[in-house]
């Protein structure tokens, strides 16, 4: 897949992943490498369900047809950042 065609259903699915999830949690996209991906996720989103946000935006991918895996999470102070990689 062209970074392009990835980085637009990127910003979709991250727009309709903070139109539901703000003001608790809110989805950036960090960086595209090829078919790997890393986005920040910040607010309160060390209460209950921590990880589950992360499986939520890689849920929501599916829906905007792309098949994704977390391939590792950075803890922040303020959040956490997840890489994903296409399958």
């Amino acid at each position: 897949m062209k970074k392009q065609s990835l980085e637009k259903i990127l910003k979709k699915t991250i727009e309709e992943y903070n139109k539901y999830r703000t003001p608790e949690v809110i989805a950036r996209l960090i960086s595209i490498d090829n078919s790997k991906f890393r986005i920040e996720f910040t607010g309160h989103c060390h209460t209950c369900g921590f990880y589950d946000y992360f499986d939520d935006f890689r849920f929501l991918l599916e829906d905007f047809g792309l098949t994704s895996k977390i391939i590792g999470i950075k803890e922040t102070d303020e959040g956490g950042i997840a890489k994903f990689s296409l399958k």
